[in-house]
């Protein structure tokens, strides 16, 4: 872990922008990337990400900078097979990522608790996508992934789901600087799908062969899409 001294904060970038500017947080980010080149750092980054499509060019940017973990807690996927499915799914594309490009970003899976999540949006099921619902699910998984950042010692905490063109990034920034106020770790900012980032993503799934799922994850958003499941799986 960098010295406290040498973990630059994005709100030092922010505070000094015109507050009638538009943010753009991909910009947000390589000015901070720019501030760790100029004085030859390299930072531990804890990135959650929801699947291994969205940590596709994300890490193939982040590495780059930085030596990256991608933490897997996505406990708003159902069934739990399919949850399953992308940790593994998520876990092979990091190990053969490594093996291709030299790399050692890591993998943590975080235990699959969904009732804690079912409890999170209690009265929220008939939200939309893109509503309130997601972004107490946003809220939840950033809390997860700041929490296990401080505790394992990491300069930054961040998420993968800037990649995907139907997440709100602002709102997942706006979260992230919020929870980094709750924790002794730093957000890092980001908005991937910017810089030609989610078609590369989209290059790299097929370059890989990275299962692409139909639906974001929970069951209110698959049922929304007409998704059907088992008896079994509801």
């Amino acid at each position: 872990m960098l010295d406290e001294k040498d973990i630059k904060d994005a709100k030092d970038i922010l505070s000094r922008m015109n507050p009638n500017q538009k943010i753009n947080y991909h910009t947000i980010l390589t000015k901070l990337i720019s501030d760790w080149k100029s004085r030859e750092l390299r930072p531990k980054i804890l990135l959650h990400s929801c699947c291994a499509p969205c940590s596709t060019y994300t890490l193939e940017f982040m590495t780059q900078y930085a030596d990256v973990t991608i933490l897997f807690a996505n406990s708003n996927i159902h069934p739990e097979a399919e949850y399953r499915k992308r940790a593994l799914v998520q876990k092979e594309f990091i190990e053969e990522f490594n093996k291709r490009t030299g790399n050692n970003v890591g993998f943590i899976e975080d235990e699959y608790k969904p009732v804690d999540f079912f409890r999170k949006v209690r009265g929220l099921e008939r939200e939309k996508e893109g509503g309130a619902r997601c972004t107490v699910c946003f809220q939840m998984r950033l809390d997860i992934v700041a929490r296990r950042a401080q505790e394992l010692g990491y300069d930054y905490f961040g998420s993968a789901l800037t990649l995907s063109p139907k997440k709100n990034s602002e709102l997942i920034n706006n979260i992230g600087l919020e929870v980094q106020e709750i924790f002794d770790v730093k957000y890092l900012p980001s908005d991937f799908k910017k810089n030609n980032g989610y078609s590369r993503s989209v290059e790299m799934c097929k370059e890989y062969d990275v299962y692409r799922q139909c639906y974001c994850g929970c069951v209110f958003a698959a049922m929304d899409q007409g998704i059907k499941f088992e008896k079994n799986e509801i």
